[in-house]
């Protein structure tokens, strides 16, 4: 679960908030289903990432199974800040799951906003943001049974069409100690429509702790003209990290030592072909012609990409 232990236990855990106190704009990497894992984590603290979620994971399924906790969850030393993102519906398993994680990570992440329609069913993710009183006995729990300062605990949540309903919200999680607020700035029912960065400027407006925010950030002018639109401390990115590792360092277009890092912490982290694969068509999505993505696409092995790279980019 957590690499080398011994190694994993001498590293040094920050506190995130250090971030949210700097000064800086906070640049942050999206808790991503399949994809924020230790080795893209890896790849974007190299190019200007400030802060790496984990993907979420389900508090239930982490605290009964070792087994859930050996696939969901890996780290090493070089791996901080880290917050790990968990789904959950009840304050006792929340809290049991942050207390395994503590001696590893950085904080913890209620997940408040993810959409889909097995997570909503089953109790977790954006069907949340309708019960703040939950949401605020979670969070109160984890602070009364996690015994280090330094830690966090967050939300991250999506609007409701009444934003008053979302202000209530965000000004009962802040009571009750949470540490930032990261916004999404469209509702539930809402996917591909403008980001509402005038909604995530009101709850920001409306609090004292740090707000992030979330949607719709391809490159790091985007990030700055959000800071500026919200005033939000940090902003985080989901798809346009995916499509440009190198994004927060400036670059308009993934690089090639870009590509060449991937495929070397790739490669030293044992990622499997399918993960290893997939960043590749995701970060080469703007630098390949429609011809080379057939070809790229379908290659079925490790080997096979790599002959691809070096024979069309010296990689």
């Amino acid at each position: 679960m957590f690499g080398d232990i011994a190694e994993t236990k001498q590293c040094q855990l920050r506190d995130p908030m250090d971030l949210f106190h700097s000064g800086q704009v906070v640049k942050i990497c999206a808790p991503m289903v399949r994809y924020s894992k230790l080795a893209f984590r890896t790849l974007v603290r190299k190019y200007n990432c400030d802060l790496c979620y984990t993907p979420m994971i389900v508090a239930a399924d982490f605290v009964r199974s070792e087994k859930a906790r050996d696939s969901e969850f890996t780290t090493n030393k070089g791996d901080h800040p880290l917050i790990v993102q968990f789904a959950a519906k009840e304050a006792q398993v929340l809290c049991d799951a942050a207390r395994i994680i503590c001696p590893f990570a950085d904080g913890i992440d209620l997940n408040c906003g993810c959409p889909q329609r097995w997570a909503m069913s089953e109790g977790y993710g954006a069907c949340l943001i309708n019960k703040p009183e939950l949401v605020r006995d979670m969070v109160r729990h984890v602070w009364n049974q996690i015994d280090n300062p330094r830690f966090s605990v967050s939300i991250k949540i999506r609007i409701h069409e009444d934003l008053k309903r979302t202000v209530d919200l965000c000004q009962k999680a802040e009571a009750t100690g949470v540490s930032w607020i990261t916004v999404h700035g469209r509702s539930v029912e809402e996917r591909h429509q403008p980001v509402h960065y005038d909604a995530i400027k009101i709850i920001k407006q409306s609090l004292s702790i740090p707000v992030v925010a979330n949607g719709d950030v391809k490159t790091l002018k985007d990030a700055e003209n959000v800071h500026h639109l919200t005033g939000a401390d940090g902003i985080m990115v989901a798809r346009g990290l995916l499509a440009n590792p190198a994004m927060f360092a400036g670059y308009e277009e993934t690089p090639l030592k870009c590509i060449q890092d991937w495929v070397d912490i790739a490669l030293e982290h044992g990622t499997p072909f399918t993960c290893f694969h997939h960043h590749l068509m995701y970060m080469m999505e703007r630098v390949t012609s429609k011809q080379e993505k057939k070809v790229f696409n379908v290659l079925s092995s490790t080997s096979a990409v790599l002959d691809y790279l070096k024979d069309h980019y010296g990689v």
